[in-house]
């Protein structure tokens, strides 16, 4: 794997004198079996950058005694002022103790004594003082864990903790009972000279304060699992995390199951007594092919840490039955519509998408806590790189989408975060705030102004009631390839049409033939489009015009505009990562004859993966 650490116990080999240490490293990253996260496979291209090699984090060699103290977890009781301790011990020597002590200043302020018997010990360490770990005073009472045998000290160790809760409760996630919307960046953590390595300690800390400088409050830590250390000026500084998992570049096949999880449960055991992450994501865009990984790895978090909120994926498949929370990923540029449409997937919560087109993943509003984990991601001055939708022409107008972006979900009751995408450029990924050396690229003030203020969520709190999603009884006017045989052709071309290509009069009989989906390189595309722009047609028909409900079902990469007889019936900028459901019952209505109907659609790509494909349902 190679993101999290390894040790072994030497003592048997060593020798007096000089010991020399080799180290083997067989790295697979073409096998499948092996998740590289960002790194790419060959060339750095798209958003996947140049590979990291050799050793990327701290080397050392300590002695410890006969017993030792292994690893500790440590659950903060807010409400009862008291922190839950576990300690392991390894190693045993008669009528050893082990000693949990709270400190402030060097002042104890509560501690717990036990008798230490082989791994399993327990400390309950009631607060004589209550301080709280909150993003804006983030408050660390220090610790001591001293293993002793009678009054002889055996081993001591010396860390922190915060006291503070993560709970769900409706649509909310609670930070210590408050309601604290979480103003995310996407973090990756890459860097021009060590890639994964950071150059120093205080630039992983500057790192964190380049994103509060800009008004956010924490970060997902995108497929990278960080170092420690930035887990630290996490809990320094107040800073909201997301801890998740590089598990791009892995095929999600049985045979490479023991290897995810066995290192995803060193992980969760490593970073689980920050204050500073609030919740667990292992999985980011997966197909659902994924599902049951997904699931296993989903039940063993919640066994090793029942404390945070988990999202089993964040965005394309979700499986899970009954989640704790869903997300999803939206780069739509255009504010307007981007806040109707996140306004009306809570208002509006009445249709579900058949499973045969998500893979068993319920794109519908469950009446739980939902974000939008990956939007904006605004390309600006991008040389030989590339950003997000069509990039702004000035400054004023980056301002202007940036800050209507965020509005549209700050202004969003039901949203409890969201997450910008992203912190900084990233060799041909140039969508940061801040360029790849860490320079700005805009006025942080401007953007602090923008993010930071006061959210819907925080002052009054989520206002849709109940979720209603019903089973719709849907008969497929057109299909897309999940619908099997109702996929019909279109007809299509890739060089712009004459007016009035939309209309039901218009002949295509020379454009192309092809069945959807269309695009380059994303999986399961079926006819090949490279080119900028694609043009579609599609004849269906239609018995009984009066219906009583119309869904739109649709993959879209990039920009793409539907018309049905010469009408407009839905439209969105950006690209999807899967597909979604959207009602256009009214516009259907409107525009739907009985018999003979002409579908009609554009899909503009400026870079990246390219894909079109859709069905129209009606009941």
């Amino acid at each position: 794997g190679g993101n999290a650490a390894f040790a072994f116990e030497v003592t048997d080999v060593l020798t007096t004198g000089k010991n020399e240490v080799v180290v083997r490293v067989f790295d697979d990253t073409r096998s499948g079996q092996q998740p590289t996260g960002k790194q790419a496979h060959g060339v750095s291209e798209g958003c996947v950058y140049t590979r990291t090699t050799g050793v990327w984090q701290p080397v050392w060699l300590e002695a410890v005694g006969q017993a030792y103290i292994e690893q500790f977890s440590i659950v903060p009781d807010p409400e009862q002022s008291r922190i839950l301790i576990e300690v392991a011990v390894n190693g045993t020597v008669p009528g050893m103790t082990v000693t949990a002590k709270a400190l402030i200043d060097g002042k104890s302020v509560g501690a717990e004594t036990v008798k230490a018997v082989w791994r399993d010990n327990r400390l309950v360490v009631n607060l004589s003082e209550k301080r709280l770990w909150m993003p804006k005073t983030p408050f660390l009472y220090d610790l001591e864990l001293t293993l002793q045998d009678g009054t002889k000290p055996i081993d001591k160790v010396q860390s922190y903790f915060g006291l503070r809760s993560v709970k769900i409760d409706g649509r909310a996630v609670l930070i210590n009972g408050q309601r604290i919307f979480q103003r995310l960046i996407l973090d990756q953590g890459f860097y021009p000279d060590g890639i994964w390595t950071a150059p120093t300690d205080d630039e992983l800390k500057k790192d964190i304060e380049r994103s509060m400088a800009a008004g956010y409050n924490g970060a997902r830590l995108h497929q990278k699992v960080f170092e420690p250390r930035f887990l630290y000026w996490a809990d320094k500084l107040g800073y909201l995390v997301w801890g998740e998992y590089p598990n791009w570049g892995y095929n999600y096949k049985p045979e490479g199951y023991a290897a995810y999880v066995d290192e995803w449960v060193e992980l969760l055991v490593r970073d689980r007594n920050h204050p500073a992450i609030v919740g667990w994501c292992p999985f980011n865009e997966t197909p659902s092919e994924a599902g049951e990984i997904q699931q296993t790895v989903f039940y063993l978090t919640k066994a090793v840490d029942p404390t945070r909120p988990l999202l089993e994926t964040s965005g394309w498949s979700h499986t899970m039955a009954h989640p704790e929370m869903r997300d999803i990923h939206d780069y739509n540029q255009d504010p307007e519509s981007f806040k109707k449409q996140w306004l009306a997937f809570f208002q509006n919560n009445l249709l579900e998408m058949p499973t045969r087109y998500s893979g068993g993943s319920r794109n519908a509003d469950l009446g739980i806590p939902f974000m939008i984990s990956e939007f904006g991601g605004i390309g600006w001055n991008i040389n030989g790189g590339w950003g997000y939708g069509t990039g702004p022409k000035s400054l004023d107008e980056f301002y202007t989408r940036y800050a209507g972006l965020v509005a549209a979900l700050l202004d969003n009751p039901d949203m409890f975060g969201f997450c910008y995408t992203q912190l900084t450029d990233i060799e041909q990924e140039q969508n940061g705030l801040y360029y790849y050396d860490r320079k700005p690229k805009f006025d942080m003030a401007k953007l602090h102004e923008a993010t930071s203020r006061e959210a819907a969520y925080e002052k009054t709190g989520p206002s849709a009631g109940h979720a209603k999603a019903r089973k719709q009884d849907w008969q497929v006017l057109v299909g897309a390839a999940a619908d099997g045989d109702k996929c019909k052709d279109y007809h299509y071309t890739t060089e712009q049409p004459a007016d009035g290509w939309i209309t039901a009069s218009f002949n295509d009989q020379a454009w192309k033939t092809g069945r959807a989906p269309f695009g380059n390189d994303l999986p399961g595309v079926r006819t090949s489009w490279q080119t900028g722009d694609i043009w579609l047609r599609q004849i269906f028909d239609v018995k009984n015009k009066d219906i009583k409900t119309a869904a739109l079902v649709i993959f879209y990469d990039e920009d793409t505009e539907v018309f049905v007889n010469g009408q407009k019936i839905w439209s969105h900028t950006g690209f999807a990562t899967g597909y979604q459901i959207f009602d256009v019952t009214e516009a259907m209505k409107k525009a739907l004859a009985a018999g003979q109907n002409t579908l009609a659609v554009h899909t503009h790509q400026t870079g990246g993966g390219q894909y079109i494909d859709m069905a129209l349902l009606v009941e």
